[in-house]
């Protein structure tokens, strides 16, 4: 039997996400579709605009959109729910449904930091799951919140964690270009980015720089101290639909050659054994000078690889590389997902 999830924020861009991955899921049944009053009480095809370039999945289209409310019926059922929710709606919504016993896995912002919430990429620091048994106690509820990082964020990580396993990290510094899918469909007008780059996307570096250091730091007494290494950021809006490009320059604490770094990332495949349906190879390389680039490589493993290029010596950090992410999935959506399905595997 599968188990029944539902996804809050049902009806927005990264909500449309959720019901794509989820429709056909092996492991999960998308029973619950939760929205705003407007939507509740119409059929999940009338209450929302799609976006997706396929169509809404037969086996969803006339599902009956809900309140946001755990204590809604609908929800009797269900274990699990994936919340798309603005931030300042996670914050007030996503205990209720932890209090209620549901596990929530977010995509929001808003408890990301928390100490004893899990900010989780499974392929970098699985085993900060472990903190929802403080959380519990924390907060004397039965389920529990597992978080995702900001796309951007997950894109570096995951390319730093295996340099950082072999040679160590002093410092990093990235420069984003970021599609302007990462900021929904009503994000950025047309007329202020057509032709144009914006320098300054909101909390984006601030995010980066430090959700970072908690993935990539220890847990230890029940709790997790950050990596020590020093990470700036700059992150900038561009003119591209789907897929987030970074340029990356490492300093490593014992010092790395391209080749090295390229060995270490092309072996780096943690999940490898465990069979989840939203798995892909964590890193694939692109040989070629030009490479990657967001209109030929962001669907790469469906969308969860992150796909890395240009791997050389850097005059002042040790190695520079481009890394490109599918920004909505392996950056939003998928990332949640993956979590979900790592936690079933592993803990259930």
């Amino acid at each position: 039997m599968r188990i029944k999830v539902g996804v809050l924020g049902a009806t927005g861009s990264v909500g449309q996400k959720f019901v794509q991955l989820l429709a056909d899921h092996p492991i999960f049944e998308l029973s619950v579709l939760a929205a705003s009053e407007r939507s509740a009480g119409k059929k999940y095809k009338d209450a929302c605009y799609w976006y997706q370039d396929t169509e809404i999945p037969e086996n969803v289209k006339d599902m009956v959109v809900v309140t946001t409310d755990p204590k809604n019926k609908e929800f009797e059922d269900v274990d699990i729910v994936f919340s798309a929710l603005p931030s300042d709606l996670a914050k007030k919504l996503e205990p209720e449904f932890a209090k209620e016993g549901k596990l929530v896995f977010s995509n929001a912002s808003a408890y990301r930091m928390e100490e004893d919430v899990p900010l989780v990429i499974p392929e970098v620091n699985a085993d900060h799951i472990e903190l929802i048994e403080i959380q519990r106690k924390n907060r004397g509820w039965d389920g529990a919140i597992i978080t995702n990082p900001n796309c951007s964020t997950i894109c570096a990580v995951i390319t730093l964690k295996p340099i950082m396993d072999k040679f160590g990290l002093e410092s990093v510094f990235i420069a984003t270009m970021q599609a302007v899918s990462g900021a929904g469909y009503n994000g950025v007008p047309s007329m202020a980015i057509i032709d144009n780059l914006i320098p300054y996307i909101k909390n984006e570096e601030e995010k980066m720089q430090t959700e970072s250091l908690k993935l990539l730091g220890t847990l230890k007494d029940n709790k997790v101290e950050f990596a020590k290494f020093k990470l700036s950021a700059s992150c900038n809006r561009v003119p591209v639909l789907d897929g987030h490009t970074e340029c990356i320059f490492v300093k490593t604490s014992e010092g790395a050659e391209p080749e090295d770094v390229k060995e270490a990332m092309d072996k780096f495949d943690p999940l490898k054994d465990l069979d989840l349906p939203t798995y892909a190879k964590p890193i694939v390389i692109r040989e070629e000078l030009d490479r990657p680039q967001p209109r030929l490589d962001r669907n790469i493993g469906k969308g969860m690889s992150i796909v890395v290029g240009r791997i050389r010596k850097d005059p002042i950090f040790d190695v520079k590389y481009v890394a490109l992410e599918h920004n909505t999935i392996r950056g939003a959506a998928g990332a949640s997902v993956l979590n979900a399905e790592y936690f079933v595997k592993k803990y259930l």
